[in-house]
């Protein structure tokens, strides 16, 4: 998930309607507001008049520096029409939370306050968050208001499950920021992966001593879990492949949880051979412990020797098995003098892609935000990118993908 207070703003330049209507989730919008100026949106709060017995106009003026707006009829600044100059400036219309009666008013075409009016005049993509009684989300009526406004082209996210305010059980929360944050950077992002497979692998693999210890490493699964994260943004079918880590699954993936370096074997070879794209992110064990011992292995005076095994070569297995057409990107954690090492590796495995990252260097190794690589696709094509977040990392990759992908078709 992107920290709040990161450098990297993937809604720079963007513009957004941001609607807020009469329920009680409307402070959980002002939280999820600050969250989207932080990635560099501009946001322009309408809020209607029931929204405000909730949260206050300046609430959002101050999270935005922006005017918000509540009045269809407000004299101020009316000689440019403001539902019609609001309505044509923004890339996008985002509306949360949605009540019943919005979504009754908008799938009917009803413009009688400025937020429906502009939700009728406005060419931007729509995206619309109910939240509200469980009791009503589930109504018939209210299920068909959103059946129609998706046929109308708006984009209505399902409310998460559980306690809601009136004290039932049942959907109709606002989701959380990591979906919301997926949902809205979804809307603005080129669908430019759609109709694509992908799996990804990522994180580490424990490789067991005993009932109790393992052999494991430092990643996190962050690299991996952006590179997915990415793809499903850009319209992909993503499976990820996860060693043990804290992170949570990105909306819309499918997550195969695995432990051992088998284990990732046999569940990426499985899912490999409907997929066009492969990408092993994962930092697979090289060795593995020829047994593991029944019980816990007990400290004494004589030093332990374990004896160690290699363990499958994943990425080996995928280029020997693959489809024709598909695309592997295989990454290599080095330090040192990273790209001589990375170029003998490309050369040995026989990748389309391979990502490599000097993980003693500060800011780019495991468990950080940031990373530093170098992408190579033949041997002296190298490409070196800057200290970026990881998501930029993984956008910079898929760029590269399907560019070389397309030219693969001409």
């Amino acid at each position: 998930m992107m920290e709040s207070g990161s450098s990297y703003r993937p809604l720079a330049g963007k513009t957004i309607l941001f609607g807020v209507t009469g329920g009680i989730s409307a402070y959980k919008a002002a939280d999820h507001a600050r969250g989207l100026i932080a990635m560099g949106a501009r946001l322009i709060p309408i809020l209607t008049e029931n929204a405000t017995r909730f949260v206050t106009p300046l609430t959002f003026s101050a999270i935005t520096g922006e005017k918000a707006r509540t009045d269809l009829f407000d004299p101020d600044g009316a000689e440019t029409i403001p539902h019609i100059t609001l309505a044509r400036m923004a890339e996008l219309f985002v509306c949360m939370p949605a009540t019943a009666n919005f979504l009754a008013k908008a799938a009917s075409g009803m413009a009688d306050d400025l937020l429906t009016t502009i939700t009728l005049a406005t060419t931007a993509k729509r995206v619309v968050f109910p939240a509200m009684n469980p009791a009503m989300y589930e109504n018939p009526v209210t299920q068909e208001n959103i059946r129609r406004l998706r046929e109308q082209g708006a984009v209505v996210i399902e409310p998460e499950g559980g306690p809601t305010a009136c004290g039932e059980t049942g959907k109709g929360r606002l989701p959380g920021w990591e979906t919301v944050q997926e949902v809205i950077l979804a809307a603005v992002t080129p669908p430019d992966l759609k109709g694509f497979t992908v799996t990804v692998s990522a994180g580490p693999t424990r490789e067991p001593l005993d009932p109790i210890r393992f052999l494991s490493n430092r990643s996190s699964g962050l690299m991996g879990y952006a590179i997915a994260r990415i793809a499903r943004r850009r319209g992909a079918r993503v499976r990820l492949v996860s060693g043990p880590t804290s992170l949570p699954c990105p909306p819309g993936v499918d997550l195969f949880p695995v432990e051992t370096a088998a284990d990732m074997a046999l569940a990426m070879g499985r899912l490999a051979k409907d997929s066009d794209v492969v990408i092993m992110a994962a930092a697979v064990a090289d060795y593995t412990p020829a047994a593991c011992a029944g019980q816990k292995l007990k400290r004494g005076a004589v030093p332990i020797n374990i004896d160690l095994v290699p363990a499958p070569d994943i990425l080996a297995g995928l280029v020997a098995a693959r489809p024709p057409g598909q695309f592997i990107v295989g990454f290599c954690a080095e330090t040192g003098d990273v790209v001589p090492k990375a170029m003998e590796k490309f050369r040995k495995k026989e990748v389309d892609l391979l990502v490599a990252n000097d993980v003693s260097e500060a800011g780019a190794g495991f468990e950080v935000e940031t990373n530093r690589v170098h992408i190579i696709s033949g041997t002296d094509d190298v490409i070196g990118l800057p200290l970026l977040h990881k998501e930029e990392v993984a956008e910079r990759i898929w760029d590269l993908i399907i560019n070389r992908m397309s030219l693969s078709t001409d």
